[in-house]
């Protein structure tokens, strides 16, 4: 970590870790190039909700405990199944861009339990897939008040094969929509649709694949990297995805069409 982004996260994680509703605090890989990188963003990952007083300042607290020199900020709310339990503050300090995402230890507790002991209400947290896992468990942890990530961490560690069955099945499915989708916009000559086709078929087949490989998703900027070193994967996978993919391939929908044919068929015969 360069050490003007350890400066700025030591000062926020020093902020938040005071607030006596914050259970943890966990650096997003995404802090990691130089801050000169156009993908940097500081992004923070804070748990809270653990004890009695498991509450968090309101947003305009907030703003005002990180700092005068807080510019540009805002912040917005996400509900789950009509409960809120995220929140997320977007601001910049020193032209840095920082992401502080507030996520409820109570809301984390129920998918870890639906994914490792009750898979009969999987349709609750499928669709959400398994980003959150990939960030609770790769996340540098730099401050925690009770370990309780440690315990979340050993759980997600250890999903039996039922889950990645259902997880696998559900990407898979979504693979095979947009696959046809895609024919469709082939024989109508439809480039626009061609592309939206085209780009949920491969995100589709990159989360297939990372199921199959019982390996959490990653954000979209690791997928290239990620899915090309998984181990398990369809023999000539790599030609086919990597031609697929390229703005150089000027084949056609047709050519796109059957490159995505060719790496569905491997793919499902995994």
């Amino acid at each position: 970590m360069k050490i003007k982004t350890k400066i700025l996260v030591d000062r926020l994680a020093k902020t938040i870790s005071e607030w006596p509703g914050v259970e943890c605090i966990c650096l997003n890989e995404a802090a990691l190039p130089d801050t000169l990188d156009m993908y940097f963003t500081l992004i923070l990952d804070v748990y809270y909700g653990v004890n009695k007083d498991g509450s968090i300042p309101d947003s305009d607290e907030r703003c005002r405990l990180y700092g005068d020199d807080v510019a540009a900020f805002e912040s917005s709310e996400k509900f789950s199944h009509g409960k809120s339990g995220e929140s997320k503050d977007r601001f910049l300090i020193n032209d840095l861009p920082v992401h502080l995402e507030f996520k409820s230890v109570k809301l984390i507790e129920e998918r870890v339990t639906i994914a490792d002991s009750k898979l009969d209400s999987f349709h609750l947290i499928k669709d959400s897939g398994t980003y959150g896992f990939y960030r609770l468990t790769n996340g540098e942890l730099i401050f925690s008040r009770s370990g309780w990530i440690n315990g979340i961490r050993r759980r997600i560690a250890n999903l039996d094969n039922e889950f990645w069955r259902l997880m696998r099945n559900a990407h898979q499915s979504k693979m095979e929509h947009f696959l046809m989708d895609l024919g469709a916009a082939v024989i109508q000559n439809d480039e626009f649709n061609c592309l939206i086709s085209e780009a949920g078929f491969i995100k589709s087949a990159c989360l297939t694949l990372f199921c199959i490989n019982r390996c959490f998703e990653p954000s979209h900027k690791a997928y290239y990297e990620q899915v090309l070193k998984l181990p398990v994967q369809p023999e000539s996978f790599r030609a086919a995805f990597t031609t697929f993919i390229s703005r150089e391939n000027s084949s056609g929908m047709k050519r796109s069409f059957e490159l995505a044919k060719l790496l569905a068929r491997g793919i499902i015969n995994l």
